[in-house]
């Protein structure tokens, strides 16, 4: 069959499995080219390892570090007739090459919140990589989560906290720019956001991995953050995510004391602003990254998944001696982002912004593009008139 994105309000409802395939052999073939020139780690666990930062992450542990990996993620399978999600696409590709790579590689398919994903995960570290892993990455997101306990299921939201919010924002596709309120959230949806997007699971991954002893000395446990410009506070870090990332914060510290013992550490990565299959629908924010795209290309600051991910590896995790990290503790790869130089340039063009200039001060194009390569579509060398069974990636 012929696969052609479907997108329907900013969300894209198909993929494509030979794109897919081709995205994950590009970031593959990028840091594979780069000096291995200092020790890193040989067993890694990625939870939420299909796409994004997660995928970028398993990737620079395998193909830059040589390491042997397990990944979780939440997939949908493809059909004869229907497509699946990327991510099911980025494990087979990512599952082909570790194995062209003599690289162990296991993969996990269902839900992470669970307690029979942890113990299958547990199996697999013991069985398959024959020894503790020594870094843990805690990529997940997802709009809902099921307690494994009770059966409670909680649903997040991204809203803002005590007075509605009005801002700018623009049509991935269309390009058309509009105004867009958002109501405030309630306490209890508050609560399930941070239930949902909170610190909560990460630590219940960590004591399950070290209940069963599969952790090793010097550990190195990291989940993954954002906080962005004053533009986005009210939406973001102010709101219901915001409130969840805090939460996630402390759940770092906790989890750094309960790791003492192994001589780990566990911290918070703020990463920098990217397109993501969520970001795509925060109001405000698809306008602000196509913005921000324009001012970071052209001062030669941009980086992507990879890129950024390879270098929290080289320069953060594995640079030697302590860790960098800002007065909170936490690891900021959003430090290009933040410049003062940056953040002026974006603020001025975001006050200029309308349907008919968007093109010219943004990079709206690339915003679209890269969105769509999320998917497996506008990827070079892959001919999307030819017939494909969305089965296969091959």
């Amino acid at each position: 069959m012929k696969i052609e994105p479907k997108i329907m309000r900013n969300v894209c409802l198909t993929a494509h499995p030979k794109g897919c395939a081709a995205e994950v052999e590009k970031q593959i073939a990028w840091v594979s080219k780069k000096p291995r020139d200092r020790k890193t780690p040989q067993r890694v666990l990625v939870i939420g390892g299909s796409t994004g930062y997660g995928l970028a992450s398993r990737i620079t542990a395998a193909f830059w570090g040589k390491a042997d990996t397990v990944s979780v993620s939440f997939e949908r399978s493809a059909t004869e007739k229907r497509t699946g999600t990327p991510g099911w696409y980025n494990n087979r590709a990512f599952d082909r090459a570790a194995r062209r790579e003599g690289l162990k590689a296991v993969t996990i398919e269902g839900d992470a919140f669970s307690h029979e994903i942890k113990d299958r995960t547990v199996q697999a570290i013991k069985k398959k990589l024959g020894g503790a892993v020594d870094l843990v990455i805690y990529s997940l997101a997802s709009p809902m989560r099921i307690d494994p306990d009770t059966g409670a299921k909680y649903t997040s939201v991204l809203k803002p906290l005590k007075e509605p919010f009005t801002g700018v924002t623009v049509d991935m596709m269309s390009g058309e720019v509009s105004s867009v309120t958002v109501e405030p959230a309630d306490e209890q949806a508050a609560e399930e956001t941070v239930k949902v997007m909170g610190g909560e699971d990460w630590k219940l991954w960590i004591d399950k991995l070290r209940e069963a002893d599969v952790l090793a000395e010097g550990v190195q446990a990291v989940a993954y953050s954002y906080i962005g410009p004053e533009l986005t506070f009210p939406i973001y870090r102010e709101g219901t995510i915001g409130r969840a990332k805090e939460d996630l914060e402390q759940k770092a510290q906790l989890i750094s004391e309960s790791l003492s013992d192994l001589s780990g550490s566990a911290y918070v990565s703020v990463n920098k602003a990217l397109v993501t299959r969520a970001s795509a629908v925060i109001p405000v924010v698809p306008l602000y990254i196509s913005i921000l795209y324009k001012v970071m290309k052209e001062k030669g600051l941009h980086e992507g998944c990879i890129e950024q991910i390879y270098r929290m590896f080289r320069d953060r995790l594995y640079a030697g001696g302590e860790v960098p990290c800002d007065e909170e503790g936490r690891i900021r790869l959003d430090d290009y982002e933040m410049q003062e130089d940056v953040q002026e340039d974006v603020h001025q063009l975001w006050h200029q912004a309308s349907s008919e200039n968007l093109p010219s001060i943004s990079d709206i194009e690339g915003f679209r593009s890269e969105y769509l390569r999320l998917h497996g579509f506008d990827c070079p060398g892959v001919d999307y008139e030819e017939d494909a069974d969305p089965r296969s990636i091959e």
